[in-house]
Formats: structure tokens, sequence, C-alpha cells
């Protein structure tokens, strides 16, 4: 009898668990947070596996962000010269590892179009052949406004097949610039490549020449050697609990702070914690960029 009431029980549970979701989707819409309660008591009871969670919160949180949101900044876009040589620029592109590059000319408020590092593999293979002109090898720049809502944007990318856009403010200047790799870091955590795989237990690995990956639990102690920082060890043990107070709230995917002499980028989260930092050092007196020991 025992046995038939704890089977009783555990159906009674599952078709409450059931009602709630039916009930999500018949009627008016309910709120967020009762979805969210949803998805945290699938997971409590082992119908969904936490990266399934977190990857579900993730998608819910895409659809309240705006593309200035997750945008990579205007200061840190790594742009060509249209009237630049492409050969002397070639050293930045193999550095930066990037696919896709913004062109620009004088400056970057004048985007020319983007260039894809894969269209110059072909002249690179023939030894012969002259590297062409950058403006014959530009293909168009997509341009959107920082309030575009980042869901749509991601339908977009999908759609239309483009993998980077251009970011304008209200009054047509470029503030940054965003790819659907931003997009899709949101909602599956940080996207490693196959040249990070050897790193990949690092607590702090170098990207580029000024730009680091940093896990969040990293101690203080070992950050501040890493960096030539004085970070205070009585504010907390760990650097994530020191950009955690500085933003004086859990700040979500792709957050940025400064924290002097460093800017910190939040570039994997969840409800709770901080758990990956992108951190990019400063620029020296004389414009070039630092590099940490």
């Amino acid at each position: 009898m025992s046995d038939e009431n704890s089977h009783s029980r555990e159906g009674s549970s599952g078709k409450s668990w059931m009602d709630r979701i039916t009930q999500m989707f018949q009627g008016e819409p309910q709120n967020k947070e009762e979805l969210v309660e949803v998805i945290s008591d699938a997971q409590e009871r082992d119908l969904i596996d936490p990266e399934t969670k977190e990857m579900m919160e993730g998608v819910l949180g895409v659809s309240e962000l705006k593309v200035r949101d997750i945008m990579i900044p205007r200061s840190h876009m790594i742009t060509l010269d249209v009237d630049k040589p492409l050969f002397d620029q070639l050293p930045m592109m193999i550095e930066s590892s990037h696919s896709r590059f913004p062109v620009v000319c004088e400056d970057k408020d004048h985007v020319e179009g983007i260039l894809l590092a894969k269209d110059l593999l072909p002249l690179l293979m023939d030894k012969e052949a002259a590297l062409p002109n950058l403006r014959d090898m530009l293909r168009p720049a997509v341009v959107v406004p920082e309030s575009k809502r980042v869901d749509t944007l991601l339908n977009e990318f999908r759609q239309q097949r483009y993998h980077m856009a251009i970011v304008i403010d209200e009054y047509g200047g470029v503030s940054g610039l965003v790819t659907i790799e931003d997009i899709l870091e949101i909602i599956v955590g940080e996207i490693e490549d196959e040249h990070d795989d050897e790193d990949e237990s690092k607590a702090i690995r170098k990207v580029s020449k000024h730009v680091y990956s940093v896990q969040a639990l990293t101690p203080i102690e070992e950050f501040n050697d890493v960096f030539k920082t004085d970070f205070n060890t009585s504010e907390a043990d760990t650097i994530g609990g020191i950009v955690l107070h500085a933003f004086g709230h859990m700040p979500g995917r792709g957050e940025i702070i400064d924290i002097d002499p460093l800017q910190f980028k939040v570039t994997n989260s969840d409800s709770r914690r901080i758990l990956q930092l992108q951190v990019t050092l400063p620029k020296s007196s004389d414009g070039e960029d630092t590099d940490a020991a």
C-alpha cells in the first residue's frame, strides 16, 4: 500500500509540474519569473540537466537585451585601413585570429565594408600573385542601431546569412560591432576555439596582445602578480569578487566595467555568480598597448 501511495504522490507531483507547463501556454501569457521558476523546478527534478537549464535561461535573457548590451565597444574594434597596403596589415590580422575585419577610411566612423580573411587564402597560396587593393576585396557592411533587440538581430543573422554587424548610435556614429558569436555565447556560454584547448585549464589565458581570458575564481594574489595590479585582498578573495563589488549588482554576460587600470567584461555568468572575465589592458602614454608579465 505504501508503494502505491508513493507512486501516487510521484504521479501527482509530475502531473502538477506538467499542469504548470501547460498553463503557461494557455490564456494570457505568464511572466518571465514564473517561467524561470518552472525551469528551475524541472532541473531539480532531474527532468533537464544543469547545462540545459542555463541554456534555457540564456535564451530568455536574450529577449531582454539590446545590441548595446553585448556589442564589442568601438575602442576594442580591430579594424583595417582601406588606404594602407594589405601586406602591411597582415601581421595584425594574424595576431588577432579574427575571421572578419571592418575596413575603415580615416576613422572608425567611416566603415567602407567588411574583409573576410578567407577571401585572402587563394591569393596567399599563389606566391606570384600581388595582393589586391583592399577596396576590391570588401563585402558590404551591415549596420544596426544600438537599440535593436538581440533576439531580432539573431533572426536576421540566420535568415540573411551574415555574421557581423556594425553598431551605430542615435547620431549615426559607430559605437561598436556585434557578431553572431556574441549572441550565441549569451545562450551557451563562452565559445572556445581549437587554439584554446591546450590552455583550457589555465586560470589566466592570453587571447591577443592586450586581451586575456580570466576565470572569475582566480585568487587576487595570482591576478595581481600577473597584471601588476594591487587589488586589496580584504575586499575579496577572487578577482570575480572584486568585479562583483565594483558593479554593485550581479552582472549579466556582456556587461563591461572599468576598474583602473583595467577593463573587465563578463563573458560567462549565471544568476548567482560570475564565471569568466575578459580583461583588457590599458594603452601606455605613447599610445602603444601594454602587456602583462
